[in-house]
């Protein structure tokens, strides 16, 4: 007979359950402001700005400092390590600026991809050294909760057996490292939208993915309660000649989380996964008007999907940050409603809102 040595006291359980509810209490998603300098250089370059420390600082300052409201839609915001020690134009610390008004901080934790030899390009995610050190030290520097990305991919032979155990280990053991310090594990076992797949070819390949996720989380004894869940939504990849609807998306996608992911996980934070930002918000709206049983709460964890429409409007000029602001929070409310599936159309959608945020072999 197995037998778990115990890991966790019952007070870290109770931490953990408590903040990871709080980021998805009723209406509540995340904003993923994590990208990296040289995805931000990406950002910033489409609108003609200057990829500089300042100039990011300030576009994370115009979201950060929105009117405090914004609380009823945003429960958590991710950071990237050079955020997490900025401060706003009023000289307080960004994670004091996030926590007075009443969201979670997080920060992502992972080192980004390292490829798997013997695969068709597929790889694994690095980081695990040192990260309990790490995880410590945020946690004293105002974090709750922390997010690392695997990537899979769908091509003939891919995701490979290798690459789905691999991410799935590595995923546990990230997620168990942050809960003995206090850190909530966003789990992220992302399936790229690249390639002319089908919906029910990456429904399968997503319900695989997942399993293998949940077994390894098992094996190493991760408290699922005080976890969340950042998966794809099942998609048909962006080459696909068939377009699919929302409901059709909606059904499948929860139909594969339903066989996979454990009624004990609180919330699961969809990315955007590329999809324009109106595109995000109708897929989540329908999941959550589905027909099927949802144990856990279904919401957003968006980047791209809830700043494209603010960095368009900005475009680097001080004079526009509170159309900016006024964009950003117009998104954030439009999920906050799609994550009650409460979400009514308007047919009035900006450019912007409708633009496709599809990049191929997307990194941070």
């Amino acid at each position: 007979m197995t037998h778990q040595y115990p890991s966790l006291s019952p007070e870290q359980k109770q931490e953990l359950a408590t903040i990871a509810q709080r980021i998805v209490a009723p209406g509540k998603g995340i904003l993923a402001a994590d990208e990296s300098t040289g995805t931000m250089a990406k950002r910033l370059q489409k609108i003609n700005v200057e990829n500089t420390e300042e100039n990011r600082r300030y576009f994370r300052d115009l979201l950060f400092s929105v009117d405090p409201s914004i609380s009823q839609h945003v429960g958590g915001v991710i950071f990237f390590h050079e955020t997490l020690y900025q401060k706003s134009d009023k000289g307080v610390l960004f994670p004091k600026v996030v926590k007075d008004k009443g969201i979670v901080v997080g920060i992502k934790v992972d080192k980004g991809t390292a490829g798997l030899n013997g695969t068709d390009g597929e790889t694994t995610t690095q980081g695990l050294d040192g990260l309990s050190e790490r995880c410590a030290q945020y946690k004293k520097d105002g974090c709750d909760f922390a997010k690392w990305r695997c990537v899979l991919k769908i091509a003939h032979g891919c995701p490979s057996p290798l690459a789905i155990a691999e991410n799935a280990n590595v995923l546990a053991r990230y997620a168990s490292i942050c809960q003995q310090n206090g850190l909530v594990p966003i789990v992220e076992p992302e399936i790229l939208p690249d390639g002319d797949h089908d919906l029910q070819r990456c429904q399968y390949v997503t319900e695989k993915v997942l399993a293998a996720v949940y077994k390894a989380l098992s094996d190493h004894h991760v408290y699922l309660e005080g976890t969340l869940l950042k998966p794809n939504m099942v998609t048909a990849g962006h080459s696909c000649p068939r377009k699919y609807t929302p409901q059709e998306v909606a059904m499948a996608t929860v139909t594969a989380l339903r066989r996979t992911v454990p009624a004990a996980v609180p919330g699961i934070c969809f990315l955007s996964g590329g999809q324009s930002e109106e595109e995000a918000s109708l897929n989540l709206n329908a999941m959550n008007q589905t027909p099927l049983h949802r144990p856990w709460k279904l919401t957003f964890s968006y980047g791209r999907a809830l700043q494209a429409s603010a960095l368009a409007a900005w475009k680097g000029q001080p004079a526009n940050k509170q159309a900016a602001q006024e964009a950003f929070f117009t998104r954030a409310k439009i999920n906050s409603l799609a994550s009650k599936g409460e979400y009514k159309p308007t047919g009035q959608v900006d450019k912007a809102a409708s633009q496709s945020l599809y990049t191929a072999s997307y990194v941070y």
